[in-house]
């Protein structure tokens, strides 16, 4: 089982976004029977089934193993992914994409589709892939906002100058400040 699975065909949307389908994924994190998943939802076996197909269909979830009970071959399925992420192209832009201040919202929202997209398309499966995920929280008051952005920037040109060499392998940083939701909601 991969951690996330990038889907970016509608086929894919469209079979994982109904409720039904998602508590299905749910259950199947670890391989159960589609008789085991509908104990455990309350359902008949024929209708856990059936989302089971549509899933199998879109690769969001595959036969892992076959038992026989009684005279029937039932089948082991197991979620292709921890979590899923839906491609931004799948709902697209409404309007064109104008230019973003980079103080702005709208080029954090651009930035992180940009870095989605990049993750996506690494291959995932190598255990030796490098990668560096760092995140914090900073309290800056609205009088230091502007020599704490001037700060940032100066660092992350120091580093980009530092090892901006074409030599070794080329890592993409993205550093992303926005403001911390509140805790309670």
């Amino acid at each position: 089982m991969r951690d996330v699975v990038y889907l970016d065909k509608i086929e894919q949307a469209e079979a994982l976004l109904k409720p039904q389908r998602i508590e299905v994924l749910r259950q199947l994190a670890e391989p159960r029977s589609c008789t085991e998943v509908a104990a455990e939802l309350d359902q008949t076996p024929q209708r856990v089934y059936y989302h089971v197909k549509r899933l199998l269909e879109a690769g969001l979830v595959r036969q892992v193993a076959e038992r026989r009970v009684r005279a029937i071959h039932e089948g082991i399925y197991q979620a292709t992914g921890r979590s899923y992420w839906l491609s931004p192209s799948l709902v697209g832009r409404i309007g064109l994409r104008q230019t973003r201040d980079r103080l702005s919202l709208g080029y954090l929202v651009d930035l992180m589709e940009g870095v989605q997209a990049d993750i996506a398309a690494l291959d995932l499966t190598r255990p030796d892939l490098p990668s560096i995920g760092v995140s914090g929280d900073i309290r800056v008051r609205p009088e230091q906002r502007k020599a704490f952005l001037d700060e940032l920037q100066q660092t992350l040109r120091d580093l980009f100058t530092r090892y901006g060499g074409a030599e070794g392998d080329e890592f993409r940083l993205a550093v992303a400040c926005y403001p911390k939701g509140d805790p309670d909601d």
